[in-house]
């Protein structure tokens, strides 16, 4: 009998061993799954963040070499909000953020509100097309718009010329080539740049959302005798509100980021000569590899994070109670 039990035991280990992984397995696996986005996360995302708060409180340039830091205080955040070239790029982008954030989402509203109406047959094929722009690279497309801006050979200046020769327009429109790369013309460029760019993104956001409307409301309006545009004004504009904070909110947080747009289509940056095309991210960017103040740099940063974080809060209570549920 004890021979068998001996002889029996070594058969136990394998089933010991399969138990062992297979408790392993359901306690640890999904960790272990999830785990290279957390460490990714870590080393590119929230250090670099947390060292970047801690380098705004010092005074530290890369000619100085690694380690000689400053303790400075708030001296960055002061001198950052006491400087004239700081405010005029806040102006820039929030110029940028209106005038090309609110044409993006008036034309997105009854564009989706069309394709998913009239245009529903065709909608796979028009989806793809307004999506092609938000996926094209940024800097591909500000290329692109260098060339069509361009002060002779544009595109945008020869159908202006062409306009020019209409009777009714010629009176509203210069007789001259545009240079739309003065400090004067360059926001009015950025701004056609970045409604080209992300309308179609939008309009895909409001079309989902449109979808998800129940059909029966449209039908008992069209029933109790109700025009398309009743439907959209009634029905339609009231239910997207939650969606109105969602792709505004991410409006705002992009264009008050605008980085590329403007570094293409200034060659390289703004310069002395072109104030008007500066956004903030790119008046960070000149301080900190132009200029090499880098913890001047670094409070540029936060304080723009926190004045996004202004602007979403009011987007939020502009929507957000719709988006909650409210009335």
């Amino acid at each position: 009998m004890q021979e068998s039990l001996s002889k029996a035991s070594p058969l136990s280990d394998p089933s010991r061993w399969a138990m062992r992984w297979s408790n392993f397995q359901r306690r640890y696996a999904p960790y272990i799954f999830i785990s290279p986005f957390f460490i990714l996360f870590l080393i590119f995302g929230l250090y670099p963040s947390l060292f970047s708060l801690y380098m705004s409180f010092q005074a530290w340039t890369p000619s100085d070499g690694w380690g000689r830091w400053k303790f400075v205080g708030l001296e960055n955040y002061a001198f950052t909000l006491t400087d004239p070239m700081f405010w005029r790029s806040m102006w820039n982008t929030v110029w940028l953020g209106v005038f090309s954030g609110l044409p993006q989402h008036l034309i997105a509203i009854p564009l989706a509100f069309v394709i998913h109406m009239v245009l529903s047959r065709f909608k796979t094929f028009v989806t793809a097309v307004y999506f092609l722009p938000y996926i094209t690279s940024s800097v591909a497309i500000a290329l692109i718009f260098n060339t069509l801006f361009a002060t002779h050979n544009g595109v945008i200046n020869l159908v202006i010329a062409h306009l020019n020769t209409w009777p009714l327009l010629g009176a509203l429109l210069p007789d001259q080539n545009i240079n739309w790369f003065t400090s004067a013309n360059i926001k009015y460029a950025l701004a056609v740049v970045v409604v080209w760019q992300f309308t179609g993104w939008n309009t895909l956001l409001y079309l989902s959302a449109i979808q998800a409307i129940p059909k029966d409301l449209y039908e008992a309006a069209a029933v109790d005798g109700a025009s398309r545009w009743q439907q959209f004004r009634y029905i339609t504009l009231p239910l997207l509100r939650p969606m109105m904070f969602f792709a505004v909110s991410l409006t705002i947080i992009g264009n008050m980021q605008l980085f590329e747009q403007p570094f293409v289509l200034l060659n390289g940056g703004a310069s002395a000569a072109t104030p008007g095309g500066q956004t903030a991210t790119m008046y960070m960017y000149r301080t900190a590899f132009e200029w090499l103040e880098m913890g001047t740099a670094a409070s540029i940063a936060w304080i723009l994070f926190v004045f996004i974080g202004i602007l979403t809060y009011l987007n939020h209570l502009v929507f957000g109670r719709a988006a909650r549920g409210g009335d």
